[in-house]
């Protein structure tokens, strides 16, 4: 199927939305920590989802004949997920998403095909550096947040891979919630299995709701439909903006300040967002 512009336009702001709201649904997210933990804040936000996402979308009338590379993309989706909350548990927000962005580099790195493209990588790279502390300082990052976001940065590139396999085989919003619903199933007991009864708090179980719909079944719907209308590399690009967007996020939620290097860092990875699109858009 040939895309248009508009399709690509379309798909740019699909992802601008999904950002947002993801970024905004994770500052949310930290603040249930000291509650029920990174477990059950996974829990709350991958089980409403997949609740969310069956009631809108009825996935069990279109599943694929092929099932490994939706249960491949479900179990990318809760190992991002579970690894992320574990990371900025114990590393700022912003910092998290940069290291987690190690993933969609990799993948828009090996899938280039022009020497340009890797400008805008090197844009973006050099960003995410800039983003980071000295952790030979006594204000460095934990070694095990960073392990934890990195690790979360290869499940999002598998993430992203296979999202674009299962979302060529049908509709998006059903893929979504197939993936989401293995995501559930997979990482759901283990937030049961630590918290208990504790994720029966009502006066929590409202933010519960509002993480999966800001961070997994809003955003994740929109990517899907992004990556139906733009090639993994230029959404593998395009998503530079997501550590922005962290850091303002965290600031504007949870008064996570920054510094000058680091919003130099934001207006690196913008200018290699705003590029690529520009590169994208002309392929197109």
């Amino acid at each position: 199927m040939k895309l248009t512009n508009r399709d690509f336009l379309f798909a740019v702001l699909c992802l601008l939305i999904a950002m947002i709201t993801i970024q905004s649904g994770a500052s949310i997210a930290k603040q249930l920590f000291p509650h029920v933990g990174p477990e059950g804040t996974t829990a709350y936000r991958l089980g409403f989802s997949a609740l969310i996402l069956c009631l809108i979308f009825k996935p069990w009338r279109c599943i694929p004949a092929n099932k490994t590379p939706i249960l491949i993309y479900g179990l990318c989706l809760g190992g991002m997920n579970i690894t992320f909350y574990y990371a900025i548990e114990r590393i700022p927000l912003g910092i998290g998403v940069a290291l987690e962005f190690t993933g969609p580099l990799a993948v828009a790195l090996f899938a280039s095909k022009r020497k340009r493209d890797y400008v805008w990588v090197l844009f973006a790279l050099l960003g995410i550096l800039l983003l980071l502390p000295d952790m030979s300082s006594a204000q460095g990052l934990d070694p095990i947040g960073v392990l934890l976001a990195l690790i979360a940065g290869a499940c999002w590139a598998g993430y992203i891979l296979f999202g674009k396999k299962t979302g060529n085989q049908g509709s998006g919003g059903a893929t979504v919630a197939l993936g989401m619903s293995v995501a559930a199933i997979a990482v759901v007991p283990l937030g049961v299995a630590s918290q208990g009864v504790a994720l029966l708090n009502w006066e929590l179980i409202p933010l519960g709701i509002m993480i999966g719909v800001l961070s997994s079944a809003l955003p994740y719907s929109l990517e899907m439909v992004a990556l139906r209308n733009m090639p993994a590399q230029g959404f593998s690009i395009m998503m530079s903006l997501e550590p922005a967007i962290a850091a303002l996020a965290g600031l504007m939620i949870l008064g996570e300040l920054l510094s000058i290097w680091q919003w130099l860092a934001i207006f690196m990875v913008i200018i290699a967002s705003v590029g690529s699109s520009l590169s994208s858009s002309k392929a197109h």
